[in-house]
């Protein structure tokens, strides 16, 4: 680090767990953030200022009125715009020492299998099972680590999944493909404004965590968090063995 990087992190030069070493980590690290919604607009600015020297953002989507409720990276200046380059522009501006890498895409399989194998982890901030799914089977199929947050109304859920780790259940080992959920969104449920900062900010602090190698991410744990009652509740999670994913027949 030259003496601007170390002024600028030098809150995270205090910290023991970090120190030094874990912030060369971050400023070598590449970290791959899919959707650049509520649960996006969170995490990527965190990783961000954090340090994370490269951050690839997939998006297909565009900026609307509707989405500047809780989609803090974009503004009233930003509707109509992709939600990938208004992303980059406001993560640029809050660290311009950083690579931002922009994709306007779904993301897919032959997408994920041409990125994943130059990527650190995968922060899943989209809104959809088949989407999860896909993020999932890929981080599987590549061993790379997802950090997975959801938000709707005022409940959210995070949890890491890490193939890397032979204990480490994966997303399909909770929610089988097999098995067939309703999708539901914000536009037809409504979502509590600060619910995506809180999910999408925990992804960030768990990506970091993975990254440095400090604590105990959220790995075989699954976080629930009641936006109305501020209660946050832990379930243990295992793998599954017979999981159509990373199961041991598969």
């Amino acid at each position: 680090m030259d003496d601007q990087q170390l002024l600028r992190y030098s809150r995270h030069l205090l910290l023991d767990e970090i120190d030094v070493d874990g912030q060369e980590k971050l400023i070598h690290s590449h970290v791959l953030v899919i959707g650049a919604g509520g649960l996006g607009s969170a995490a990527a600015p965190y990783l961000a200022a954090a340090g994370i020297g490269h951050i690839t953002l997939i998006d297909h989507d565009t900026v609307e009125l509707t989405n500047l409720q809780r989609q803090i990276m974009h503004t009233e200046g930003s509707i109509g715009e992709s939600k990938v380059a208004s992303g980059k522009d406001f993560l640029q501006r809050l660290n311009s020492d950083i690579q931002i890498e922009t994709i306007q895409s779904k993301a897919n399989a032959t997408l994920l299998d041409d990125l994943l194998p130059s990527v650190d982890i995968v922060l899943d901030c989209t809104d959809n099972f088949s989407t999860r799914h896909l993020i999932n089977a890929a981080c599987v199929r590549h061993r790379v680590p997802l950090v997975s947050g959801s938000a709707l109304k005022f409940d959210g859920q995070l949890s890491v999944f890490d193939p890397r780790n032979s204990s480490s259940p994966c997303y399909a080992c909770i929610f089988s493909p097999e098995e067939k959920f309703e999708e539901v969104s914000c536009a037809s449920m409504g979502i509590y404004s600060p619910l995506v900062g809180i999910i999408g900010a925990m992804q960030a602090a768990q990506a970091l965590q993975v990254l440095i190698g400090f604590g105990e991410p959220l790995v075989g744990r699954m976080l629930l968090w009641n936006g109305q009652t501020t209660q946050i509740d832990e379930i243990r999670i295992s793998r599954n063995p017979d999981c159509l994913v990373c199961g041991s027949t598969h």
